[in-house]
């Protein structure tokens, strides 16, 4: 079984190999990729190193799965080379998601729908993934009309630049700047470029992917995604109104029952999830469930989890488990 790891330089690449070491994943050889100015690099994974290669190279290598981080445009180039080697490809960048012929996948919620001619699997976007992990069992049960979320995004969810400048900010530098304002001390209702429409980007992913995972283009979502100087991970306020009414008792059962969920909340006691909680951990957490009640059958929740591994390289890791225990590699 050989896995590559596309960006695996790259701060979700890194987690990427973090999180295969630490779920054990059966790999029998480990390809790590990355640009032509870090091939040659070392990598460390387990007990061994690994040379990085450059992409032609872990093409003709020809990986059962390559787990790609490395941006859209390399996605778009690169990704049907490898398939076209036979590799199955879980790609991490917005460049497959909303193409029709392409699986955007949660294994908790749509893992089931993959194939073995599923060659470019899409994984979601971070704020997504929590979203529809908390979303997913109360639109079950429920059915969700519409949801107004409002994210507070780490700036990991920037990179390495966007740290680089939190960090010189800290320390009173000056610096490359990843954003045209400093994150310091302040938040930026801007992630991701702005549309035609007067929102991001990120904003749209919010509403298009979760029509897209949740195979329902009646569920209505208005998004406003904020960056913040946090570290740990992206919190979601989220409001949602439903078909139908609901006992909070039963929701939070749902959300507690669903695998990968983990609810805290507990208010009398300030309970509740936070990024610091978050981070390094493979859960969505929920909390500061209940009852809206300017309008009927209307829900009010907290959600938070760390952008790095089941915002990305957890959920592609997951993937890619599923399809090794399902035959489908």
């Amino acid at each position: 079984m050989k896995v590559a790891v596309v960006g695996a330089t790259g701060m979700v690449g890194n987690v990427m190999l973090k999180v295969l070491e630490e779920r054990k994943f059966p790999l029998t050889e480990l390809i790590p990729v990355a640009s032509e100015r870090s091939v040659g690099k070392k990598v460390k994974f387990g007990e061994k190193e690994y040379e990085v290669v450059g992409l032609e190279t872990a093409v003709s290598m020809k990986p059962e799965i390559a787990l790609f981080s490395a941006g859209g445009d390399t996605s778009l180039e690169w990704a049907p080379k490898f398939a076209e080697a036979g590799t199955t490809v879980i790609d991490n960048s917005s460049a497959w998601r909303m193409n029709p012929a392409n699986k955007l996948v949660i294994p908790e919620i749509n893992a089931n729908l993959l194939t073995k001619e599923d060659k470019v699997i899409a994984n979601p976007n971070c704020s997504t993934i929590q979203l529809l992990m908390a979303l997913k069992p109360l639109h079950n049960t429920y059915g969700i009309k519409r949801v107004v979320v409002s994210t507070y995004q780490s700036i990991t969810g920037t990179g390495v630049k966007a740290v680089r400048q939190l960090e010189n900010e800290y320390a009173g530098e000056e610096g490359e700047m990843a954003y045209p304002y400093p994150i310091h001390r302040n938040a930026l209702p801007h992630c991701d470029v702005f549309q035609d429409n007067g929102y991001t980007k990120e904003e749209m992913k919010l509403t298009n992917e979760t029509k897209k995972i949740l195979g329902d283009d009646s569920v209505n979502v208005t998004a406003t995604a904020v960056r913040i100087p946090v570290v740990g991970g992206h919190s979601e306020s989220v409001n949602i109104e439903f078909e139908k009414d609901f006992e909070e008792a039963e929701v939070r059962k749902l959300l507690n029952d669903f695998p990968g969920l983990t609810v805290k909340d507990n208010p009398a006691v300030n309970t509740y999830p936070m990024p610091i909680y978050a981070e390094g951990n493979d859960d969505v957490f929920v909390g500061r469930i209940r009852r809206d009640y300017s309008q009927p059958n209307t829900l009010n929740m907290w959600i938070v989890a760390d952008n790095l591994r089941k915002g990305a390289a957890t959920n592609a890791v997951q993937i890619a488990e599923y399809l090794l225990e399902n035959d489908l590699v």
